[in-house]
């Protein structure tokens, strides 16, 4: 896969956020979009994804060389951020299956291989509204990494996660997304530490 933007900006009301990006993500990268508080950097990781319209400029996604329309774009993205909603009158069972029907999780994994890898066997038969914001992040964690899509954004992953948490996020990156186009937004180098190239939100300013 590939992601190619090309004189993007994005403003809200009469502020740019961004202006006059021309940039270009492929397959089997990670990558990462830096910046202050307020910058800009989760507005821009929306754009890309497509959950928020541009104000000016176009992004084409491309997969074995022919252009994706967004609708088709879309199934093979994967996204995880701490303001994302979860359905949490399900049980972290019952939300994976959910998902699941609408984004397979990757083929060799099954939902209780899931659980236990991300460390919530016990209480996967609670509500998620019973979960701490930590276990909470988790599940969002889950639900992008375990997809079986070619791009996998994050948005500030680490939020709310003590350190095995940490650790448990960096070892889902190493061991799920290495041949998948990654892009972490975040100005924490903990999140990043991967990363083949940084990109700087501030230059687009």
């Amino acid at each position: 896969m590939k992601i190619k933007l090309s004189d993007v900006g994005k403003r809200f009301n009469r502020e740019w956020i961004f202006r006059n990006a021309n940039l270009e993500f492929n397959s089997s990268s990670s990558y990462a979009i830096t910046g202050p508080n307020g910058s800009g950097k989760s507005t821009m990781l929306q754009c890309i994804g497509g959950m928020l319209q541009l104000s000016e400029g176009t992004i084409e996604y491309s997969g074995d060389n022919n252009q994706l329309a967004p609708d088709r774009a879309y199934q093979q993205i994967s996204f995880c951020a701490p303001y994302q909603d979860l359905i949490e009158e399900m049980t972290l069972t019952e939300f994976l299956q959910f998902h699941n029907q609408f984004k397979s999780f990757i083929k060799r994994l099954t939902i209780p291989q899931i659980i236990e890898e991300i460390g919530l066997k016990q209480p996967a038969h609670k509500q998620i509204r019973f979960y701490s914001s930590g276990m909470k992040q988790r599940v969002k964690l889950a639900q992008a990494i375990y997809s079986n899509t070619s791009i996998v954004l994050l948005d500030e992953p680490s939020t709310n996660l003590d350190i095995k948490g940490i650790e448990l996020y960096n070892s889902l990156v190493e061991k799920y997304c290495k041949d998948r186009l990654v892009i972490v937004c975040s100005n924490d180098e903990v999140e990043y530490s991967f990363v083949n190239e940084k990109i700087s939100v501030l230059d687009f300013k």
